[in-house]
């Protein structure tokens, strides 16, 4: 007898898997991700400019990108070279360094307040020069320093000297702009262009810390990369896509754009030839320079320096370079020849990273430096264009006095990150709303599970019920969904839906279930909801739910303190139904005082229920005082509108007490703004148009006047009656 042989075997291929995509800014569309060297990913974002404090601009950008990041390194599990470079030259910063220099110059020789008056109505002279010809964001801003030189020059002749240069800080800004405009050449010394951005980079990467934004790889700055800058340029020049003018150094863009493997504007295309957008990219300090260009869509790799710039020796003469280089040779020098990814905010898109793409592929003479552009989105404030160089921005530090880290992270991940995110209220309150969703549904899991013990562990795994078969059919349609909007272009909204969805299904399981509760599969869904959340960046427990504050000790704290709350809590169970039994009023007080007072204050909530063991929530003694303060407002608010309508109340009564004093006959004269003459008996027959009053209206006049007569007969009657 023959041996029988296995059957064939096979499976099914997945082949509608979904498979991760990114919108690119070079295609305009999502793209299937496939980096260049297999698992390996060369990523370069283009750092701040810094001149000034962080503002919600960048935390738009930095937390989507840390976002982004994580996604791929702790989700997708790809190796990750993050670079980010630091502008630290800039004509900005160059100008605010001056401006800062002269200003505290002034400050210190100042010794006659009357021509320090005399100064500041010249800065307010100069301020108004143009000012019609403003764009509206401008303009609003220029008025506003207006108002202010305006009244420090009339507080002046009130004031002391000392107290005078006091007052100039008020006006720091406007009137060190002022001085530049006499004294820009006065500042020989390249130091003075060091040490403000390293001030603000320092503050720079702690607003990113506290942010929880996970620190490059490598940071690359400017300053630090001048041979490579030049040694760049000359390549550039060599391969015939750049020359020199008057000591600077241009790229020549019909050159580039005209040969067959290059293209010139990639990103915007539509934007080729706009020159207010490439003069805006050549910097506040570039003056014209149409006789120095070939064409005018050509821009500066290198500037010649004027008096009161930085400059370093080349071999065009003294320059610096020009702002779009600098990210060409950073990027290229650490990552080399081709990016798998470059970030940056959307405003960079033309000219500055169109700019930069034609720069490294006139270097490499290739056709692709990078593969995908993700761009995130702008950020508006309550509806309104933020903007930095005109100082309407909200900065982190204060983003940070009103809401925590873990909001501002949540807020950002409830919108799409290519998308414009407005900062406002609503975008608050809803971020809000979802940390509570979250808290209140980890603190509920660990409340059913806080008395699991480990030795029956068994009664865990009896026979699910149809309620866990659903719940568990729910959960893994979540882990579905959730995967499939991570594979959609990080579509951390979508995600953020899938859990919520998740999670009410699980309160309804809580709510209806009245057998013992299916711990191992609460913490399963509840585990597995919190690794998607640190994915995300959001600090919280290892392995349950958000920590009590933003401390790292706190989740040993909970872990340590939990076992004896459960004591504490069943103790005061016991003692409440005894109190209850013999009708002691004071020791229910004091149960309640424990619940509402003292525990409370050491970030603990109670919450008692009918037939069922108080539940405990270790929800941390921050988040507790604001929920009371949040409570204590609305009930605030809610009596202040009850106050309101009883307000309205009385005067619309005593409104009507007046009018019954009325007599019938003088009631509509009262209203000469819909009528303008009347009969003997007091009716209208002329309207304020001079229009005749139309009998259909006069009969509705003749009701309410013979309803009024009523109401002032009841009137005599009761003064008759005192």
């Amino acid at each position: 007898m023959a041996k029988r042989s296995q059957p064939a075997w096979s499976c099914d291929i997945a082949s509608d898997s979904p498979r991760l995509k990114l919108f690119n800014s070079l295609t305009r569309k999502k793209e299937i991700f496939i980096p260049k060297n297999g698992n390996k990913v060369h990523w370069y974002s283009c750092g701040p400019t810094v001149y000034d404090a962080s503002h919600m601009g960048h935390a738009r950008s930095y937390i989507t990108f840390d976002i982004l990041r994580r996604v791929l390194k702790n989700y997708f599990h790809y190796d990750v070279e993050y670079v980010m470079n630091i502008t630290d030259i800039d004509d900005k910063i160059i100008k605010r360094a001056r401006q800062l220099h002269l200003f505290e110059e002034y400050v210190k020789t100042a010794t006659d307040k009357q021509i320090v008056q005399k100064d500041i109505v010249l800065a307010l002279g100069n301020l108004k020069k143009n000012i019609e010809q403003m764009d509206p964001d401008k303009k609003v801003m220029t008025l506003k320093d207006i108002e202010k030189l305006t009244s420090i020059s009339q507080l002046i002749e009130k004031l002391l000297l000392d107290d005078v240069k006091l007052a100039l800080n008020e006006i720091k800004d406007p009137f060190g702009a002022y001085l530049d405009t006499l004294n820009s050449t006065d500042v020989p010394d390249n130091s003075i262009f060091e040490s403000l951005p390293r001030f603000w980079e320092s503050n720079f990467h702690l607003n990113m810390t506290s942010l929880n934004i996970l620190p490059p790889d490598k940071i690359s700055r400017v300053s630090e990369y001048i041979p490579e800058i030049i040694a760049y340029i000359e390549t550039i020049i060599k391969n015939g896509y750049a020359y020199e003018s008057n000591g600077s150094v241009y790229f020549d863009v019909a050159a580039f754009d005209s040969q067959p493997i290059h293209h010139y504007a990639k990103l915007v295309p539509e934007a080729y030839g706009d020159s207010k957008s490439l003069q805006d990219g050549e910097g506040d300090l570039t003056t014209s320079a149409v006789d120095e260009k070939r064409s005018p869509n050509d821009f500066a790799l290198w500037k010649k320096s004027k008096k009161g710039e930085p400059w370093w020796n080349s071999s065009w003469g003294k320059g610096r370079p020009g702002w779009h280089i600098e990210c060409s040779v950073m990027a290229s020098s650490i990552l080399g020849q081709t990016l798998d990814i470059h970030t940056g905010g959307i405003d960079l898109k033309f000219p500055h990273h169109d700019n930069e793409i034609a720069q490294a592929e006139a270097y490499y003479n290739n056709e692709e430096w990078v593969r995908y552009f993700l761009h995130s989105g702008h950020l508006t404030i309550s509806g309104c264009k933020m903007s930095k160089s005109l100082k309407n921005f909200i900065t982190i530090e204060d983003a940070l006095k009103k809401n925590t880290p873990r909001q501002l992270r949540l807020a950002f991940l409830l919108h799409s990150w290519k998308d414009t995110l407005d900062y406002s209220e609503s975008t608050m309150e809803s971020a809000m709303a979802c940390e509570k969703l979250l808290n209140e549904f980890f603190l509920n899991v660990k409340n059913v599970t806080r008395k699991n013990d480990v030795d029956k562990l068994a009664i865990g795994y009896s026979k699910w019920l149809p309620s866990e078969i659903e719940l568990s059919k729910k959960f893994n349609l979540c882990k579905s969904n959730v995967h499939a909007a991570l594979c959609d272009n990080i579509d951390t909204k979508a995600v953020l839906e899938a859990i919520r969805e998740c999670i009410s299904a699980c309160n309804v399981y809580l709510r209806d279930c009245n057998s013992s509760i299916n711990h191992t599969l609460l913490l399963d869904i509840a585990k597995y909801i919190t690794e998607i959340l640190k994915v995300f960046g959001i600090k919280t427990a290892d392995e349950i739910g958000f920590p009590v504050s933003e401390g790292s000790s706190s989740n040993d704290v909970e872990t340590i303190v939990t076992p004896y709350l459960n004591i504490l809590s069943d103790f005061r169970d016991a003692v409440r139904a005894i109190a209850r039994s013999i009708g002691s009023k004071d020791i229910l007080i004091l149960c309640d005082k424990l619940r509402d007072e003292t525990l409370p204050d050491n970030g603990v909530r109670l919450e008692d229920a009918d037939g069922k063991p108080t539940a405990i929530k270790f929800v941390g003694r921050e988040t507790i005082l604001r929920e009371k303060k949040a409570k204590a407002k609305a009930e605030a608010d809610k009596l202040a509108e009850k106050e309101k309508k009883k307000k309205e109340q009385d005067q619309a009564r005593a409104k009507k007490e007046e009018l019954k004093k009325i007599h019938p006959k003088d009631l509509f004269k009262l209203e000469t703004d819909k009528y303008s003459e009347f009969d003997e008996n007091g009716l209208p027959t002329i309207d304020s148009q001079g229009n005749k009053i139309s009998k259909g209206l006069t009969k509705k006049l003749q009701k309410i006047q013979s309803t009024h007569a009523t109401l002032h007969k009841e009137y005599l009657e009761s003064i008759d009656k005192i």
